[in-house]
């Protein structure tokens, strides 16, 4: 893990290492397996693009149950800061009428973009849906919506790596690092 990066303006430093996501990833795949032991229908794994990609796919490798992939985009973010307004950039790559949905998030803090994707779930008649994060911002979330599967707890901090970015730059990080002071 490098000592600090430096993306665009700002500097970054060491947060969560590789191998403490990678045992988070084991720790929700292993529960999620238990649970969907001989599940009967097949559920879709939602990846929210673009932050979930390397979460989904190593998420996906410890599932011994079959899965189907599909993905969606929605945005909040600008710079460092959330808008408050979830905007659809790219819809649901499939159909998931009755149909159990595993929504794979990398990270949740406020949980709007949980709560339309919800909606967007229920209008195209989902039969259920389920929320696994890799990380959760829980000093800030405050929705009513379960989340099923967390990873780990974090702080309400600015954090980049593993997926996660600052204006798309860092998404091919190792590791997590955090805005500096």
């Amino acid at each position: 893990m490098k000592e600090k990066i430096v993306l665009h303006d700002k500097t970054f430093v060491p947060f969560i290492s590789n191998e403490e996501i990678e045992k988070a990833i084991d720790e929700l795949a292993a529960r999620m397996n238990a649970e969907f032991k001989g599940c009967e229908d097949v559920p879709v794994l939602l990846c929210v693009l673009n932050g979930a990609i390397l979460f989904t796919a190593e998420l996906m490798k410890r599932l011994d149950f079959p899965v189907e992939l599909m993905s969606m985009k929605l945005s909040s973010y600008t710079g460092t800061h959330t808008s408050g307004e979830v905007k659809t950039v790219m819809g649901l790559t499939g159909n998931v009428k009755d149909r159990m949905v595993i929504i794979v998030e990398d990270i949740v803090d406020t949980g709007n973009t949980i709560v339309k994707i919800k909606e967007i779930l229920k209008d195209a008649g989902a039969k259920d849906s389920k929320v696994c994060t890799l990380l959760l911002k829980p000093e800030v979330y405050k929705q009513e919506y379960r989340l099923d599967y967390v990873g780990k707890s974090i702080p309400n901090a600015f954090i980049v790596g593993f997926g996660l970015d600052y204006d798309e730059l860092g998404r091919n990080l190792p590791d997590i690092y955090v805005l500096g002071q």
